[in-house]
């Protein structure tokens, strides 16, 4: 597990064009790789606890649940593209490469 973990770290650490976010290293999409990625995920998973308290406190979500599906997809979307302007290209992959040098 230990190797895995420093692999991991060893990969977001090589990141010379400063990407907020990197490519996953298993898998397709991003994880956060600078500070600002990871207050971007932040500020999303908040306003996410935001908007189901809002929602809690009001009622809304019973009333009309769309607006409530609505702006939960909207943060969502607002976090992809924040994500795909910021961050790496994503593609699939399943660990580094090894360099053949």
């Amino acid at each position: 597990m230990k190797k895995l973990w420093d692999e991991y770290i060893a990969y977001l650490k090589d990141n010379p064009k400063g990407y907020w976010f990197k490519r996953k290293l298993y898998g397709w999409g991003w994880t956060p790789a600078r500070p600002a990625g990871w207050v971007t995920i932040g500020v999303y998973l908040l306003s996410i606890f935001g908007l189901v308290i809002y929602a809690e406190n009001t009622g809304c979500a019973e009333e009309d649940p769309t607006n409530f599906f609505l702006a939960i997809a909207g943060a969502t979307i607002l976090l992809l593209i924040i994500s795909w302007r910021t961050g790496e290209p994503p593609k699939w992959q399943w660990g580094r490469k090894e360099r053949k040098d």
